[in-house]
């Protein structure tokens, strides 16, 4: 059926600058990393062995997309190191900076200190540098070679970054040595047993003050770990954020997964270490984002990349009374031109909501 009156508008969570975060560089369609990021990573790979950190890289990606959770440590060298850094860092910041995006522009906060636990070579960080004016970040990772590649990477940063601490640490052994306002964990329970998530899980909750970020890879195994966050931290007093507008039973988990998609633009380098030609990639992931506070979420999020025909667009909306499908024509004004631009995971705004 068509909506003319149900939906009044539609807000592009991506338009941060309306929330009051800075701005993330998308171009007209594309994400794209620091240029700070960009050139030090090309930096750091000029004379290296090309054939072995293409090689790296490839077998690195694969192994951390594929990796089942068995709690074993995934690289050790400084090439691979450098090799994961280049071929991962600007997927793994893309889908950071849409997650985090989406959960400030409803949750409210505002933090100014950041605990990036299996911060890998630092992407999450990065990402959250380039929205909030962070004070302190500490960067906690169980691999050496990690540490010293993200150390490196961020003397090229801004001075939020520079002044970032790095402290060994593994999280499936030990606990969390401090809190901050803010806890990201992005691709880190995927590589985790299940016991050892459900612990950590308890560890990452502990040590945010404000808000706790996890992204998982957009598959169906990354997504019940979503789902196992999301239940195990609801029943102990967290409230949602996003992705979910509601904190009711999730009517995906039962059939299908839910995922989103941020679309990063790749350099010459990059398409040579991904082994591919098109000049973005497309990153899937699933994310939560949880708070101490209740948040004020209004309307629905779009699941599914809006279907656009001739005279009507067709959306797929997670809304607090489940999922469904509505419809847009030309009548519908405005909102169907808005809605002809939007993408997975933007919200929209239900008859007689707040923006």
């Amino acid at each position: 059926m068509y909506l003319h009156k149900s939906i009044i508008w539609l807000k592009i969570i991506e338009d941060t600058k309306r929330a009051g975060l800075a701005y993330i560089n998308q171009g007209e369609n594309n994400m794209e990393i620091p240029h700070a990021l960009r050139e030090v990573l090309e930096q750091q790979l000029t004379g290296s062995h090309h054939k072995q950190i293409l090689s790296d890289a490839q077998t690195i990606s694969m192994r951390y997309r594929t990796q089942k959770g068995k709690g074993e440590r995934l690289l050790t060298s400084d090439t691979e190191a450098l090799a994961y850094a280049a071929a991962r860092m600007p997927a793994t910041f893309g889908a950071v900076s849409t997650a985090l995006s989406h959960a400030l522009a409803v949750s409210g906060c505002k933090p100014q200190t950041l605990l990036d636990v299996g911060a890998g070579t630092g992407a999450a960080s990065w990402a959250a540098e380039s929205m909030l004016p962070l004070k302190s970040i500490a960067c906690l990772e169980r691999e050496d070679a990690m540490i010293k590649t993200g150390e490196l990477l961020m003397r090229q940063g801004p001075q939020a970054l520079r002044k970032a601490r790095w402290i060994r640490f593994d999280l499936s052994l030990e606990n969390i040595p401090e809190r901050a306002d803010m806890v990201i964990a992005s691709y880190v329970l995927n590589e985790m047993t299940d016991a050892g998530r459900a612990r950590a899980l308890q560890k990452l909750w502990d040590a945010a003050e404000m808000m706790l970020l996890i992204v998982e890879p957009g598959t169906p195994a990354g997504f019940s770990h979503i789902m196992e966050a999301r239940q195990a931290l609801l029943q102990r007093g967290a409230h949602i954020a996003a992705a979910c507008p509601h904190e009711a039973v999730c009517q995906k988990a039962s059939a299908d997964w839910c995922h989103f998609t941020c679309r990063v633009s790749r350099s010459r380098l990059h398409r040579q270490l991904k082994g591919g030609e098109a000049p973005y990639e497309d990153e899937k992931f699933s994310y939560i984002a949880l708070t101490r506070e209740k948040c004020c979420c209004y309307g629905a999020r779009i699941l599914r990349h809006p279907q656009v025909h001739s005279g009507h667009v067709t959306l797929e909306i997670c809304t607090p009374d489940g999922v469904r499908n509505v419809k847009l024509s030309k009548r519908d004004g405005d909102v169907y031109k808005r809605a002809r631009k939007a993408k997975t995971g933007d919200m929209i705004g239900l008859d007689g909501e707040k923006p």
